[in-house]
């Protein structure tokens, strides 16, 4: 567990009984986040960011060190209880997870758990920006490199792909549709796939930068140019993405508003109000940069010799 003192501990209020202002009791709200990457990262300082000038301190427990134990936040929610703990944010669990004594939020729920409050952006919507957006670059044969398919984020996400694919006519091809798993390394081979077809993208839309990147990355360990030979798009406009080469183009999730929601959306709960299943839906946009262009159509997006 890692405790991060992002917020002061009091605030002073006015109390109605005594002549002189009197502190708040401080309170812990915990955040359960898979690992330290740059999408929690966002998030966790628009959490820090909503709880600046409240009673509550943050305090983050990571499943980093369970590498890939599913279930890693039960033991998690656990020591938060010990901690005394009074609301917890839940980041892209890796399973269901349930604290009938503890308010809870998700961020990036998981498809099989659609009862808890939560926030995000529009997957859906965020998705069909994208391929529209190489859809009228002129591009047709159009790659999804897609994420956790546990997540209702990669589901959404690639609905949107074939939304987006269908309102241009374009048809579906199961044979440019790969799982990344939302991470660089599991990405990697699924590109090479794809660049190895007998009939290759000459785009492909990345379900989050970390995959966008690893697309990146294997173009040019294969000699593939972007964008003149392969127009790479991404997901959430995490801080690398403006800076690998060439700039990646991509949607911005509003990760901090992400996160000072969730925060919000937590203090109510544990002030007494009620959100049942409700999800609130952030609006996202198109970041236009430099790794998308029109089809090269005199040369085919196949590795250098």
């Amino acid at each position: 567990m890692v405790g991060l003192r992002m917020a002061p501990r009091a605030k002073v209020r006015d109390d109605a009984a005594a002549d002189t202002a009197t502190l708040e009791r401080p309170g812990l709200i915990g955040v359960l986040i898979c690992e330290f990457e740059p999408f929690s990262a966002e998030v966790l300082k628009g959490v820090a960011a909503a709880l600046r000038g409240t009673r509550f301190d943050l305090i983050a427990s990571t499943g980093a060190r369970h590498q890939d134990t599913i279930g890693w936040e039960h033991d998690s929610l656990q020591r938060f209880r010990d901690a005394r703990v009074e609301g917890v944010i839940a980041v892209t669990p890796s399973s269901v997870i349930s604290s009938p004594d503890l308010p809870l939020v998700v961020i990036g729920p998981l498809i099989a758990q659609t009862e808890l409050p939560s926030v995000g952006a529009d997957e859906f919507g965020g998705a069909v920006l994208a391929v529209t957006h190489l859809v009228e670059l002129g591009h047709r044969r159009i790659a999804l490199l897609g994420g956790r398919p546990d997540l209702q984020s990669a589901h959404l996400r690639e609905a949107g792909y074939r939304r987006a694919l269908a309102d241009a006519g374009i048809p579906f091809d199961p044979d440019l549709v790969a799982v990344g798993h939302y991470r660089h390394d599991a990405s990697l081979e699924p590109v090479r796939r794809f660049l190895a077809l007998p009939e290759p993208p000459t785009a492909v839309f990345a379900a989050n930068d970390a995959s966008a990147i690893a697309v990146v990355e294997v173009a040019r360990e294969l000699g593939v140019a972007v964008p003149e030979r392969l127009s790479v798009i991404g997901f959430d406009d995490v801080p690398d993405a403006s800076r690998i080469v060439p700039p990646l183009t991509t949607v911005r999730q509003p990760l901090h508003r992400v996160g000072r929601s969730a925060a919000r959306a937590v203090m109510t709960l544990i002030d007494g109000g009620t959100l049942g299943a409700e999800h609130q839906l952030l609006r996202n946009r198109l970041v236009l940069r430099a790794s998308t262009a029109p089809p090269d159509s005199d040369r085919a997006c196949r590795p250098a010799d």
